[in-house]
Order: structure tokens, then sequence, then C-alpha cells
């Protein structure tokens, strides 16, 4: 589908963020500036991922979950569904006396969310001093070699390492098996900052190198510089043997000859490595998790304690892969974070939204725009990580958090994936010469692939064409061929277009592809001069 040309289209920028002061309080949806239904509806959503669904057939997509929401430092939803351990074995389920229920308190493997513990130890060695985002890694790490392979690449997965090699069971001991990582070649044809893989191996390179540049093992360098100011006493690495109650069990890893693992790291290379490594190891929960999100959301600092500072925290949310996003659709990243990916993040999704995900079915969405945050731990890979990923309950819970912040009234499109949905507005009387359509328009998609149309025609819909138009807003405008993709600003534009005389209908169309979408198209007050308001005819929108 064919992107639409825009000139100045609405961005945002890190340096455009206003970050706040927030502290952490249990609150209402109102007391959050948050509609009070779809906030309600979040417990059902995450319910209903317990059983095989509809866009998740074939088994549940998660056994147990645990899910925090917060707007402007209000949580407005902290539950647990499901159980933390359930199964004994992939196909035997525990007796229903012997399950742990999921808790509000339940401490998680954070499977690849580990990376931003790592990266912010990295980020905080850059602020003192002792890094340098583009000096080579080698300088610090002798033994990785790949002099080109700058500190950045590695936080960008933009160095040419392959994503996943099995050290864990390719090597006999930590220390070989650490030695291959650092050892590991790129990938032939590649060139640092030239394409993406995203890589564990780098992660584990990183880790390694916080190591070297603080003189700590990288689970102290994390207390140190990230868990212990913020008093985040539930996350580490290897957690105490008296909280395994209290952990989520994940996979029954019967070829690696572990069993059920429960209570140590599920991720095969960091427990070959006991259970510290740069990309995985650290566990811990939503209160936890709420305070690190928050503590970003304040540009590095909570109650008076700064992890990082707010120069840095913008810096860590510019794109760095902008250049390379078309031949690497899914490239876009920070320094560590994940930025817009809505196929997670979906409607609360941004160009400067960030998170991370983890393969246990971990997930954490920081929205910077509107001061709001979504974590979901699960652990869906407990009892077989063949039954799938949990994106789609990612998503659902994602779009709804997000539709509980206010838009306003009008012609709305509804949310449904690979859908063609059409508003035709017809005019009482042809449009005469020099009419101009005027309306207001608010749009969010996911970009390039859902994307809105605005057509004219002049033989009662036989035919249309695109209809170019200017949208402003306050001092900030630009023009369009008729077509609108990604990010619209969230603000509502007032729209206005030199209609072709003899028009007889407009028609508005939004084009969703089969999964992910940001809040659709926002419609109001619609005239055309010299022919009136035109009579609505909606396929898949909705007024109110």
């Amino acid at each position: 589908m064919t992107a639409s040309l825009l000139v100045n289209a609405p961005e945002i920028t890190p340096d455009q963020l206003v970050f706040r002061h927030d502290v952490l309080r249990a609150g209402t949806a109102a007391q959050a500036g948050l509609l009070a239904a779809p906030v309600a509806a979040m417990r059902a959503i995450a319910e209903s991922y317990l059983v095989p669904t509809a866009d998740h057939p074939d088994h549940p997509a998660y056994a147990g979950a645990t899910v925090l929401a917060a707007r402007n430092g209000v949580v407005v939803q902290r539950f647990a569904v499901g159980d933390a351990v359930r199964y004994a074995a992939a196909d035997a389920e525990l007796p229903p006396e012997q399950r742990i229920p999921a808790r509000v308190d339940t401490i998680y493997d954070l499977a690849s969310i580990s990376k931003l513990f790592t990266t912010i130890v990295v980020l905080q060695q850059v602020e003192k001093g002792r890094l340098d985002l583009d000096a080579p890694v080698a300088e610090h790490v002798p033994e990785f070699g790949k002099p080109r392979i700058t500190v950045r690449h590695l936080l960008t997965h933009t160095s040419g390492l392959p994503a996943f090699l099995p050290f864990w069971s390719s090597y006999p001991t930590p220390e070989t098996r650490l030695t291959a990582a650092l050892a590991t070649p790129v990938a032939a044809g590649t060139k640092p900052g030239a394409q993406y893989v995203y890589s564990d191996i780098g992660l584990i390179v990183l880790g390694v190198l916080a190591e070297r540049v603080t003189g700590k093992g990288l689970a102290q360098a994390v207390h140190d510089g990230v868990t212990g100011p913020l008093a985040m006493r539930d996350t580490g690495f290897n957690p105490a043997p008296e909280t395994r109650d209290r952990i989520a069990a994940t996979e029954v890893e019967a070829y690696a000859g572990r069993g059920l693992v429960w209570g140590v790291v599920h991720d095969e290379n960091a427990w070959s490595l006991g259970g510290v490594a740069g990309h995985a190891g650290v566990f811990s929960t939503v209160d936890d998790l709420a305070i690190l999100c928050q503590t970003l959301l304040n540009g590095g600092a909570y109650r008076g304690t700064r992890i990082l500072s707010e120069r840095m925290v913008r810096a860590a949310l510019v794109n760095y892969n902008e250049g390379i996003e078309d031949r690497f659709p899914d490239s876009d990243r920070g320094l560590g974070f994940e930025l817009g990916k809505h196929s997670y993040m979906d409607a609360m999704a941004s160009p400067v939204t960030f998170g991370h995900t983890g393969f246990t079915g971990t997930s954490v969405v920081i929205d910077p725009i509107a001061h709001s945050f979504l974590i979901l731990l699960s652990n869906r890979v407990h009892p077989d990580r063949n039954w799938g990923t949990n994106t789609v309950a990612r998503r659902a819970l994602a779009r709804t958090f997000a539709e509980a912040i206010p838009i306003g009234h009008g012609w709305h499109t509804a949310g449904k994936d690979n859908a063609s949905l059409t508003l035709v507005g017809h005019l009482p009387r042809p449009a005469p010469i020099g009419a101009i359509a005027s309306f207001l328009l608010w749009y969010d998609t996911e970009p390039r692939y859902d994307t809105a149309h605005i057509e004219t025609s002049a033989d009662g819909g036989a035919s249309w064409r695109p209809l170019p138009m200017t949208l402003r807003a306050g001092h900030d405008g630009f023009t369009s061929d008729g077509s609108l993709t990604g990010y619209g600003g969230r603000k509502w534009w007032h729209v206005t277009a030199a209609v072709p005389a003899g028009t007889t209908d407009l028609r508005w169309s939004y084009r969703t592809d089969v999964s992910a979408r940001g809040r659709g198209v926002h419609l109001d007050h619609v005239h055309v001069t010299g022919s009136g308001a035109p009579d609505m005819a909606a396929d898949g929108w909705t007024f109110s």
C-alpha cells in the first residue's frame, strides 16, 4: 500500500517531551483523566486469554498474568489472573489444589526486558565519562575484537552480530561459553550500522562491557545503579530460593535436562552463564517495574533519586535506525529501547513510545506523550514455548488502555483488523465552482500499513479520485495528497480542501492490515460551501 505524500507531516522528537515529577499512587480512571469503561474492561480482556481464543486458538495465551496500568502517576489497574504454576509437564496439569494462583506480587522472569537494565547501566557509564557511545567496544573488551563495532551499534542492534547461538549446549563451562560469545563473528556481508538484527549476543557483550567499566559483576552493577537506588526490592538476578512460591514457573525444558523451570532463569544461555547475563536473567514484579517506568517518564528521576539525566533519557529515545527502516521496517530503536512497535504497543504507539518485550511473555509499554505506561507480566512459556506468543493479549490490553484517553465526539472508525471502512457523505446539491470542504479530523494509524483516504465523486459514487487537502492546528500545518498514515499528532486538525465543481459525494475510508492498529480516524463538522452539510452513510464508522 502506498504511503501518503505529506509536506511537514506531524512529528514529535524526544526534545519535545515534557517530563513530570509524578509519584505512583492508586486512583480512579477519572483521577487519571481516563474513561472508566475501557479501564474496567482490561481485567476481562486479560482473563479471556486464559483459554484458547479466536486469535490464539490452539492453546491459552498464558497460564497466568499480572497487569499494571498507570497514567500521570495514578495506578488505575493492578490485578492478576490465572496461575503462576499450573503444569507439572507439557501434557500434565496439576490438580487444582496444587496450583499456585498468580498474584499482584508474583515475581516473573523478565527474559529480554533484562536488556533494559543492562542498557541503563551502560548509559550511566556514558554519563560518567567512562564510556563513549561511538568508541569501539574492543577498547574495553579486547577479546571481542571487531574494532569497527561501537557501543551504539550494540545498543541499536546494528552490529552485524547474529541473533542467537546455543552456547549453552555447544560449550562445557560458563567460561568457555562467554569466550565463545565474545568471539562470535559478524554475519558475512554485514557492515556496522547498515543492517538490523535483534541480537542476544550483542547484549551479552554489553553485559561484559558493563562489568569491565564498572569493575563490578553485572548483578551488582544493576543493583547499585538501578534497583538499589529505586528501592526495587523484588528485582534482580537469581532470586532467593525462599521466594520460589512467589515466582511464576516457566517451561518444562526436558531437552535441556532441566525439567520444570521454576525459580531460575528460563533462557538457556543465561542459565548456562550462571543466571546473570546482559540479555536475560532479571526477575521482577509489576510494582517494581512501575517504579522504573515512572522514573523514565519523569526523565530519569523518582522521589528525588536520579538514575539518568533528562538529557540521556531523551538521547535514549532517538530513533537511530531511521536511515535503515525502509529496508528493515521493524528496526526502530533508541539506545536499548524499542520505539513505536505497533506489533505489541498497538494504539499506545507513537514515534517516541518506548518499551520492550520478553520471550517468557512479558512486556512494558511507556507512552511519554500521554504520561502513561502498561506492564504485562505473564508466563506464556508455561509449560511449552510452542504454544505460541501472547502478543495478541499484549495488543488487546494496550489498545484498550489507549482507548481510555478521551478524543472527543463525532464519527469514528470501528476497531477492526483486515478491514476497509467507509463513510460516504452525499451532498444535498452538487458542489459549485470554488467550493471548499471543511471538517475536523483526528487520526492515528499504524504507519504504512493502515491508511486513511479522502476522495470525491462527481457521478454519485461510481468513480472516485483523491482530494488534496490542507490540515492546520494552531501554528502547525501540512498538506496531503488525500491519504494519511501514521502519527497524526494526537490532535484535532482543521481540514480544508478545494472541491471540484460538480462533486456529488465525499468519501472517507480507513483500511487496516491483519493486525495492530492505532486509534483510527475521527471526523466531525463536515461542511461544503455552496452545498451544505452532507448526508452520511456509514459502513464501519460510528457516530457518538
